[in-house]
């Protein structure tokens, strides 16, 4: 029995084929995949090979892979910008393919900034970066473009950081060099340092060091309306506000309490001490300090010399000292 004859495998197109959709970066886990995953024809050729791929299928009727297609079509579009590179439509798409590397950036350079520094606007500072990169790369220097990408990204923010930066870079590298010298002068003595230790580490006059903690404080900025207590919308607690930084700023005109509080029970004191004295010693008390008479004018209201009146007087001082001391002791 002749066994039957296989049919013949459909002919496949020869030539080069276009690839319709790049698929975007996967989701950059710290962008490792970037530097990681292989990269066939990256920062050699910028023109893509003729080769036969079809969509899903390799060359020996296996199910392609992803990685493959996608590099594929990275190649296409970076040969399609060396064609064309006042082509606006694929530089878009290739700022919108290695756009993760503009967020990853950003994010890496905002960790040491203060809170009132927006990401967002870090990352539309990096976008430019990434459009100066993309239209300043040269693949025959055999750089891969994510390696150049991410340091014209990373300087094109800090350069934005510095322009809006009205502290001088000066007394920021002095700020750093004053850091560092504390860090390594504890490091050895295993101790909170002096200005003068501190002076001498960086060879300069303790007068000039605090000359440059001054300048240093005027450096800090904070935001006023920056919540104070950590945890920030949890701190509130429930149907409250969170307190901001505002809030703890002192107040010169405002009365301090605990002294208000002090002088009220003073003077409920001092009241019942002279309620305790004599009743000539509580009119000499009353004239001398409430109606602001001299000690003659006293003494003619109660028909006595005023040598007389100073004597009462300095008893009724001395009875009221006694009587404020014992009630503090109570």
């Amino acid at each position: 029995m002749t066994p039957p004859i296989p049919a013949p495998e459909p002919e496949r197109p020869a030539g080069r084929t276009t690839a319709a959709v790049v698929a975007p970066l996967p989701a950059l886990p710290g962008v490792d995949s970037v530097f990681t995953a292989p990269r066939p024809g990256r920062g050699t050729a910028v023109r893509a090979r003729p080769t036969t791929i079809h969509p899903g299928t390799a060359a020996d009727g296996t199910v392609a892979d992803e990685e493959a297609i996608v590099e594929a079509g990275i190649a296409e579009m970076w040969a399609d910008y060396a064609d064309a590179p006042h082509d606006r439509t694929v530089r878009d798409r290739l700022v919108l393919h290695y756009a993760p590397l503009v967020k990853y950036v950003a994010g890496r350079v905002g960790t040491g900034l203060p809170s009132h520094v927006d990401v967002a606007d870090l990352v539309q500072c990096g976008i430019f970066g990434l459009v100066d990169a993309i239209e300043r790369f040269e693949p025959d220097r055999g750089r891969k473009f994510e390696v150049y990408a991410m340091q014209r990204i990373r300087g094109a923010i800090l350069d934005e950081l510095r322009s809006q930066d009205w502290v001088p870079r000066s007394v920021r590298s002095r700020a750093r060099e004053i850091e560092r010298a504390i860090e390594r002068l504890e490091g050895r003595e295993q101790r909170t340092c002096t200005d003068g230790e501190l002076a001498g580490e960086l060879g300069m006059e303790t007068s000039d060091l605090r000359s440059t903690f001054g300048q240093i404080a005027m450096t800090s900025v904070a935001a006023l309306d920056e919540l104070v207590a950590a945890g920030r919308s949890h701190a509130a607690g429930p149907g409250g506000t969170a307190p901001s930084l505002a809030d703890s700023l002192p107040d010169a005109a405002a009365e301090d309490p605990v002294s208000a509080m002090e002088s009220r029970e003073t003077r409920r004191q001092l009241a019942e001490a002279i309620q305790g004295l004599a009743e000539r010693d509580r009119t000499i008390v009353g004239l001398y300090y409430f109606e602001n008479l001299t000690l003659a004018e006293i003494g003619k209201v109660l028909g006595v010399t005023e040598s007389r009146v100073c004597q009462l007087h300095t008893r009724a001082v001395l009875r009221l000292r006694a009587r404020l001391a014992e009630a503090h002791e109570a």
